[in-house]
């Protein structure tokens, strides 16, 4: 297993190198404007000088990087927490379902991007507008993801429990909650790379501070080398998220992750 891992990631990189090159190669041969589509090269020298700057520095990337992170977290937190809880009260009584979900539905076929301006002028321009909205974008996949795996309980292992005279507690933490943690956890890898998008685009429509605030001063200076610098940033970003929760849900779902494994073996 250790030896495909490794494999795939020689290709990824093989690959990555090579679409750099023929990027390079195009922008220069084909002499295309710096303010269109920047070179690689180009992008690195914005990198290292972004990152060469002093953790404080507001041309710099590591204050905005805290910021869009710090939001990021925790509205990340509050979203798929709350998600989390209410889709196993909706899983566990049909009654809250019917009451609630019409509602949620609801809430969430309006567009975020839409409520955005709205929310800054309720919360402000600080971090708590941001944190709202990355809530708000991370809330729904965790109450879908939460309810499909209860759902999805195996009714035999139920009807064993019962047999035995567990308690609905009992039958809770021994057999539904560990079946829908595949679900949940699911849930929670699309809730993490959605909660960076949910703090930038509130960054776009207004902030001091953070990732989505450079990109618009850049932009704005024409400096297309540094907003390239800064989608590298975030990607970084997305990608360390994305894998720090692979990484707990090997460590929580163990069973799961190792079926896996040998089905992709």
């Amino acid at each position: 297993m250790s030896k495909l891992f490794q494999k795939e990631w020689v290709c990824s990189v093989c690959l990555l190198a090579v679409l750099l090159v023929i990027w390079e190669v195009t922008v220069k041969y084909f002499e295309v404007p710096f303010f269109l589509l920047p070179a690689p090269s180009g992008v690195l020298t914005s990198l290292r000088d972004g990152l060469s700057e002093s953790l404080t520095s507001r041309v710099g990337f590591y204050l905005h990087t805290y910021y869009t992170v710090s939001e990021a977290l925790l509205g990340f937190l509050i979203g798929s927490g709350l998600g989390l809880i209410l889709g196993t009260l909706i899983a566990q009584s049909p009654f809250v379902g019917r009451v609630f979900l019409p509602y949620i539905v609801a809430f969430q076929s309006l567009p975020k991007v839409a409520l955005a301006p709205l929310l800054i002028v309720w919360f402000g321009v600080g971090m708590t507008s941001k944190v709202v909205i990355v809530a708000m974008l991370t809330f729904f996949p965790l109450l879908v993801n939460s309810i499909a795996g209860f759902e999805s309980v195996d009714r035999d292992l139920l009807e064993m429990m019962r047999s035995f005279k567990a308690t609905r507690w009992q039958i809770f933490c021994k057999v539904r909650f560990p079946s829908a943690l595949p679900f949940i956890f699911a849930g929670l890898s699309m809730a993490i790379v959605y909660s960076l998008i949910g703090a930038i685009v509130g960054e776009f429509i207004g902030g001091r501070h953070g990732l989505g605030i450079l990109i618009l001063q850049m932009n704005f200076n024409m400096d297309m080398q540094g907003v390239f610098s800064v989608f590298v940033v975030l990607s970084v970003i997305g990608i360390a998220f994305y894998l720090a929760m692979r990484l707990i849900e090997r460590r929580v779902v163990f069973w799961a992750s190792r079926s896996r494994d040998v089905i992709e073996l």
